[in-house]
């Protein structure tokens, strides 16, 4: 039964039994009413300058709660759920690249935009501030290899392709003063604020927020989610204006995806000479699923629209078909391509409908909230001509973890002009499977004081590292190696060692795996 306000439920009971589906539908009102009534009461605690903008923003809060509201579950109909068609999923490898001409692929080039999602804080990885200033190599961080990735092309192709940041209140302000030092690159950079929304009571459902200061009070509001992307592109302007230059694409992926780049193959069969005669509006890349990526969202057939299935929508007793590599082969890589006239065709009509993501939170204080979410590639269903496209486990290198980052600060990758490549001494093209203990390596700073210089893992398949372990200089670590120090023990790998398949316990005994 759906939790709602206690006046709400006191109001229902005295006009209709509370077992009836009119009283449900009482409650329901009664909740959207009283929040609408408290957010009210919110904006009128800003100035007043600030105020329509504000009240737009909201007004798509109250939308986004009416139908968190009027939803009665995150599951769908697992048995609507239809055979991908033979055509739904291109493989990358049947791309055509486009005729090496300079002018053509400028001409290419000057119909797309880039966005990256910046958003996030560098929080989980015990950094301050927005994760993209987070060095990740060589001291380059991730919105400096961006910036040498797009002034790249746009040097090499005589090119303009502009780079857009979406950026959260969180991010906001750092970002402003970082993108300062880019001013002389060649590389045209905008950026725009996704919403700032109240969190909500779980009790009460009504927003945890005594008023609009947000800096004062910062864990009472959240960025929604990516799926805001759509109407706070537009609201910036930006939208409007890269249609009137004549772009007709955005590619957009998340600021952490090192594998993220521009691909010119991809690119040609959008606005090149392998461009379909009815235009392909979205394509979603996607890659082959690996046990390590079993709960990522995949792509589905339903009512004869491709769409996007995540985990949350999966009903309980269709989990585990969910997670089978067997059944669905893909998972989202959230690396999008959409087409900007299709954009705003989908907002003028108001057809832009993405599932909602519930995201249950506790504040300091002990408040339960919750956060009302949406996800980028859940809006596929609403464009036409909409395909995923396989492309190679390259595109995919997120870095969400310090294991992550131990793979792209290694000798696995290389640094071309920006982007990652990886060693042509590798000789299989995953990835090694890294899990380092939460305790003493999840904070970069701590992550790094652990290594004297990053081991040699060119030959490594997988690591495990549990406890106080460290790495001396010059390390290679090769198949399967696994160190665990116990409580209280510490173990120290010695310089130049070599551990080829070991596993290394709390006294230091080395035994072969």
């Amino acid at each position: 039964m759906l939790d709602v306000p206690h006046e709400a439920k006191v109001r229902g009971h005295q006009r209709a039994p509370s077992d009836s589906k009119e009283f449900h539908e009482v409650t329901k009102r009664d909740a959207l009413r009283l929040l609408e009534h408290d957010v009210d009461r919110l904006l009128e605690t800003t100035e007043k300058a600030r105020q329509p903008a504000l009240k737009a923003e909201m007004g798509r809060f109250a939308d986004l709660f009416g139908r968190f509201i009027q939803e009665e579950g995150p599951a769908l109909d697992w048995n609507k759920i239809q055979k991908l068609p033979e055509n739904a999923v291109m493989n990358y490898s049947n791309l055509k690249s486009p005729k090496n001409e300079q002018n053509e692929i400028r001409n290419m080039l000057d119909k797309l935009v880039v966005i990256k999602l910046n958003g996030g804080l560098g929080t989980s990885m015990g950094c301050h501030g927005p994760k993209s200033v987070i060095p990740v190599r060589s001291d380059l961080t991730f919105l400096d290899l961006t910036v040498q990735q797009i002034e790249h092309l746009n040097k090499t192709y005589d090119a303009n392709v502009p780079l857009v940041l979406m950026n959260s209140f969180n991010t906001d302000e750092d970002t402003e003063k970082i993108v300062r030092k880019y001013k002389g690159f060649r590389v045209q950079i905008h950026t725009f604020n996704q919403s700032c929304f109240p969190r909500i009571s779980r009790e009460h459902y009504l927003p945890v927020a005594k008023d609009f200061d947000v800096e004062k009070d910062m864990e009472a509001w959240y960025p929604p989610g990516h799926g805001d992307f759509y109407d706070t592109f537009r609201n910036s302007g930006l939208l409007k204006k890269f249609i009137e230059e004549g772009r007709e694409y955005c590619f957009l992926s998340n600021i952490d995806n090192l594998g993220a780049t521009v691909d010119l193959n991809i690119l040609n069969k959008l606005v090149g000479e392998e461009r379909a005669t009815t235009p392909v509006e979205f394509v979603m890349e996607v890659t082959d699923k690996t046990r390590a990526d079993v709960k990522g969202g995949t792509l589905i057939q339903m009512e004869n629209k491709l769409r996007l299935l995540e985990i949350a929508q999966v009903p309980p007793e269709h989990v585990d078909d969910f997670k089978s590599v067997k059944t669905f082969k893909f998972f989202n890589t959230n690396n999008i391509w959409a087409n900007l006239a299709a954009i705003d065709r989908v907002l003028r009509e108001r057809t832009l409908n993405m599932e909602i993501i519930v995201n249950n939170k506790t504040l300091e204080n002990g408040t339960r909230v919750i956060q009302l979410e949406t996800a980028v590639g859940a809006a596929m269903k609403c464009f036409d001509g909409a395909i995923g496209i396989n492309v190679p486990r390259s595109r995919f290198l997120p870095v969400k973890k310090s294991s992550d980052l131990l793979l792209v600060m290694s000798n696995l990758y290389t640094l071309k002009n920006g982007s990652l490549v990886m060693s042509p001494q590798r000789m299989f093209p995953t990835t090694p499977l890294v899990k380092l203990g939460e305790n003493h390596f999840s904070k970069v700073k701590e992550f790094l004081g652990r290594f004297a210089n990053i081991p040699d893992i060119i030959e490594l398949d997988h690591l495990t590292v549990s406890g106080d372990v460290t790495f001396g200089r010059g390390v290679s670590l090769r198949g399967t190696v696994i160190i665990i120090a116990n409580h209280g023990d510490r173990i120290d790998i010695p310089a130049g060692a070599i551990l080829e398949n070991k596993i290394v316990s709390g006294n230091m005994r080395i035994l072969d795996h």
